[in-house]
């Protein structure tokens, strides 16, 4: 068995407001997952909660669209915004064929969403076929981590960015928790998943896009959300970028009160996907009825 000095991550269950906070994800997931509705229309929840999730996800990206904006939409390439929503509808479809693959390969999952994110479909490593032309086409930093020199273009983050030789050191013992598993719940390495990526920005591009993927796949891949009906991007777009900034400036600080803030505030935005998704069951209640 684990124990706190071999797994880190489970440290952080005890740092202030963590365990409230897991319990009540733990206890808001359970209550949606009860829905009568859910019971045989799950899929079609599933599918609003990543539409959903996608619009939340791009508005704290800066492109804050009406969701049936989102829905109607069929061109995402006319300009900078609909690019970015463009990205975050093809990680929300993307993240649930990624979960076999995480627990054993993350630095290839992140690379993978970051492709995604940038419109190419190719694989990471591919060097022949379709696939291999198009990671060509589309330039050498994507899908990999930034080298120096290269810019980042990451809007609404602007802490100081660590070097690539830091970024490259922490993502390889990010990569070392995940793969070794271990005892800590599925919200505190969530939180920690996405507010390390958002930390680090190792890509040139679409960082908080691909750190808010990275954090639907521990919550689904983890058993907490198997359907994928509690989209957290919804609750992170609700509580407002100067919300998720400063909880995220916590988390820099890297203090327990800092750090328990942000997992705190990541559960926050679980129960508000919750919410949403609640909301969504009720209304196809009253349409069957």
């Amino acid at each position: 068995m684990s124990t706190h000095a071999s797994d880190p991550l489970a440290a952080l269950g005890s740092l202030p407001g963590v365990a409230d906070a897991v319990d009540s994800v733990r206890k808001a997931v359970d209550r949606v997952y009860g829905h009568r509705v859910m019971r045989r229309r799950s899929n079609e929840i599933s599918s609003e909660a990543a539409l959903r999730g996608a619009r939340g996800s791009a508005a704290l990206s800066g492109a804050d669209w009406a969701l049936e904006e989102v829905r109607r939409r069929t061109d995402f390439s006319a300009d900078a915004e609909a690019r970015t929503v463009g990205a975050a509808l093809r990680l929300g479809a993307e993240a649930g064929q990624l979960l076999s693959i995480w627990r054993q390969s993350p630095m290839r999952v992140l690379a993978r969403l970051h492709l995604v994110a940038s419109g190419d479909a190719g694989i990471p490593g591919a060097s022949a076929g379709a696939a291999g032309t198009a990671a060509g086409a589309v330039g050498d930093s994507v899908g990999r981590p930034r080298l120096d020199g290269e810019t980042v273009d990451e809007p609404l983050v602007d802490a100081p960015l660590p070097t690539p030789s830091e970024v490259a050191g922490r993502l390889d013992g990010l990569a070392e928790l995940i793969v070794a598993g271990g005892e800590a719940p599925a919200l505190v390495t969530a939180a920690i998943v996405h507010g390390e990526l958002l930390a680090l920005r190792p890509f040139t591009s679409y960082n908080g896009l691909v750190a808010r993927a990275a954090e639907r796949i521990v919550l689904v891949g983890s058993g907490l959300d198997p359907k994928a009906i509690c989209p957290a991007e919804v609750g992170h777009a609700e509580q407002g970028a100067e919300a998720y900034l400063a909880a995220f400036e916590g988390y820099l600080s890297g203090t327990p009160e800092g750090v328990g803030g942000w997992i705190a505030h990541c559960g926050r935005s679980v129960e508000l996907g919750v919410r949403e998704s609640t909301a969504v069951c009720e209304a196809l209640q009253r349409g069957a009825a």
